[in-house]
């Protein structure tokens, strides 16, 4: 006798809208968090989606493995970095991405269009200065080899990459031929003998935080540097400046561990986060291209004149050859720590 109401019951729970599905989503924290937070996870929470748990990483991979290899998954969504977004889904770490569902690969940046990751934002290491320092304003790698027209410290990161390939531009080399060159045997030596020649000169650093320090307080003449960093000291009032000729941009990737319970949702979260409106917001709340092209006609002046991203920015630049330091990165580090110790 009481089938009747039963139905009814169910019948009206078919009705309902489908529920809310929360996300836990980990990035690196930091403004990049902050700005996720503003342009992403308000949007995705004000939609009535569900609520997002923020949680901070450093990019450890193992954390993942760990995660799928047990089946228990707690992580639907990670921002990770672009050689992690090629080895974990050789190693079927990550879910395959549904293109479909995030929009038309013709309206982004090749190098986010990937099989099991979607670029979140575009950033790039560049040459910097300090404005209130520096009589005229260096304009290529040769410039900043050149310590007789600017006097002083360089700072770079310590490390192979990166540095090789600016040794070869300030040698002469093509932005486009630069790993053509750097593959061979004679190519590196040739990048090593450029980096010799500066050696005297160099303060190293191996923090982010650095370069904007070094320049601030006349460490160093010019450094290379993330172009974030730059912009955080320039939204603090330093009159510090880049030069975008021959910078090296790489993409920070959304993937979704293997076997996510909430891999729909993600994709929704995804799907928002990569629209031309979601990416402009981002990239005002920091200076980080966005990976969907079509987001760059709805900034302003301004804010594209500090974007990796930006047409007069992007003219010379080189995308990181994340193959190429697979190969050979393990090599080049070695030799690099020898000649640094030398």
């Amino acid at each position: 006798m009481q089938l009747k109401p039963v139905l009814l019951a169910l019948a009206a729970l078919a009705a309902l809208p489908a529920l809310a599905q929360n996300l836990t989503i980990v990035n690196f924290g930091g403004a990049n968090g902050a700005a996720q937070k503003k342009a992403y996870f308000e949007a995705y929470e004000k939609s009535g989606a569900g609520k997002i748990t923020q949680v901070e990483y450093n990019g450890e991979q193992a954390k993942i493995k760990a995660m799928v290899e047990a089946k228990k998954i707690t992580w639907d969504l990670v921002e990770v970095e672009s050689p992690d977004v090629n080895r974990g889904c050789d190693e079927g770490l990550f879910e395959k991405m549904d293109w479909s569902k995030v929009g038309n690969k013709a309206d982004f940046q090749p190098a986010a269009v990937h099989d099991c990751g979607v670029g979140i934002f575009i950033w790039s290491t560049v040459m910097a200065y300090n404005g209130d320092k520096l009589k005229s304003n260096p304009t290529t790698w040769a410039d900043f080899w050149d310590t007789k027209k600017y006097p002083g410290k360089r700072g770079m990161r310590k490390g192979a990459r990166y540095n090789l390939e600016f040794a070869l531009m300030a040698d002469g080399v093509k932005s486009a031929d630069v790993y053509k060159v750097l593959a061979t045997k004679d190519g590196a030596d040739r990048a090593f003998k450029k980096m010799t020649e500066l050696k005297s000169s160099i303060q190293w650093w191996e923090a982010g935080a650095q370069p904007p320090q070094f320049l601030v307080a006349g460490d160093v003449a010019l450094t290379t540097a993330y172009s974030g960093r730059i912009d955080a000291a320039q939204r603090e009032g330093k009159n510090l400046k880049i030069t975008w000729t021959g910078g090296i941009y790489d993409l920070d990737y959304w993937v979704i561990p293997k076997g996510a319970p909430n891999k729909d949702a993600a994709m929704k979260f995804i799907a928002l986060a990569s629209t031309p409106d979601a990416q402009a917001e981002y990239a005002r709340n920091i200076s980080y291209g966005p990976t969907n092209n079509k987001a760059l006609a709805k900034l302003d002046a301004k804010t594209l004149a500090l974007l990796p991203t930006a047409p007069a920015n992007n003219k010379d630049a080189l995308q990181f050859n994340i193959g190429f330091w697979a190969d050979q990165g393990e090599a080049l580090e070695k030799r690099f720590a020898a000649w640094a110790a030398q």
